[in-house]
């Protein structure tokens, strides 16, 4: 099972930033190579080092589903219409609003 890194409350990854039912994913953040919930929790770690997935990227596993623990790539979350492809979880489609700051655009 992969660590996830940050405020974690449970064990579907969810944290005291972001706890809503749909709130069940981590992102490997590529400056560090280690899975957050969120952003804000990667920046309360120190890393100081933030650095977007680059689009070349895009194929490497970065998204774990707090479900079933499947790692997706950036791809694969991109076109998973905010679900889980391995388990069918519902992901929070609110985190599209932030792709910025995870992902290249």
């Amino acid at each position: 099972m992969q660590h996830v890194a940050g405020n974690v409350i449970d064990h579907e990854t969810r944290c005291t930033h972001y706890h809503s039912e749909l709130d069940i994913i981590a992102i490997k953040f590529y400056c560090c190579d280690t899975y957050f919930p969120c952003f804000t929790c990667h920046e309360e770690s120190g890393c100081g080092d933030h650095k977007v997935w680059p689009k070349e990227k895009f194929g490497e596993k970065a998204v774990l589903c707090g479900a079933c623990k499947n790692e997706l790539t950036v791809h694969q979350y991109k076109d998973s219409g905010y679900k889980c492809p391995t388990c069918e979880a519902k992901f929070n489609p609110g985190c599209g609003l932030h792709w910025e700051l995870y992902f290249e655009k």
